[in-house]
């Protein structure tokens, strides 16, 4: 009967360090993503800010040389006076002055201990979603259109990134965002080496840049 109860006892003990090693992921992610939010608004809004302002100058003054015309590849200059600038027919700055802080607003949020719906994340998923898509279609443009590249703008890029690869974990791991079956193990995947995949993803698309300016880059490294 003793060797029974130790049996049971045993036996709830493994299975609740099982489930605590399931969960911890999860209760790290909770913890560092408000931090993720706040950090990386704050940096991408003064990118926003910088630009804006740069813009300002240059539109008073056509002589005006940008603090980030370093050489012809990275140039604030070439990409400010581009049609892409002006997407909406507004300064793209705009976009990050709006929602950088409303990003800023839901971290701090979170970090007081703020608890949101199912249909608040899901509707963050979408800004962050559609945020990533512009960013990286004017990331494109500025590498295969205008053949230059603004490092505000890559500041902003490599932010928006980190925030929207997390927030997205967040809301696969915490069920506001439901995942196929078939791809249950390609989750746990992701959730194992998910900083890696980052990693290999901005390589990736450093490698990508670093190819395309190669004729400059190549004489000057």
């Amino acid at each position: 009967m003793a060797n029974s109860s130790k049996s049971t006892t045993k036996t709830t003990t493994t299975k609740h360090i099982v489930e605590s090693a399931k969960k911890r992921p999860l209760a790290r992610l909770n913890t560092i993503l408000p931090w993720i939010l706040i950090v990386g608004s704050i940096i991408a809004t003064l990118a926003a800010v910088v630009i804006t302002q740069e813009k300002f100058d240059l539109a008073s003054n056509p002589h005006y040389q940008p603090i980030c015309d370093l050489n012809p590849i990275i140039s604030c200059g070439s990409v400010m006076q581009t049609k892409q600038a002006h997407a909406f027919g507004f300064m793209n700055p705009f976009i990050g002055l709006v929602g950088f802080p409303i990003v800023l607003t839901i971290g701090v949020a979170m970090l007081a201990g703020a608890r949101f719906k199912r249909w608040f994340w899901q509707g963050m998923q979408i800004g962050l979603t559609l945020g990533i898509i512009f960013a990286y279609w004017l990331l494109f443009e500025s590498v295969y259109r205008i053949h230059a590249l603004c490092p505000w703008c890559l500041t902003v890029d490599v932010v928006l990134t980190v925030m929207f690869w997390y927030a997205t974990l967040f809301n696969f791991y915490n069920g506001n965002l439901s995942l196929p079956a078939s791809l249950k193990s390609t989750g746990r995947f992701v959730k194992q080496h998910h900083l890696d995949l980052l990693i290999v993803w901005f390589v990736v698309v450093i490698a990508v840049i670093l190819q395309h300016f190669w004729y400059y880059f190549g004489q000057h490294i």
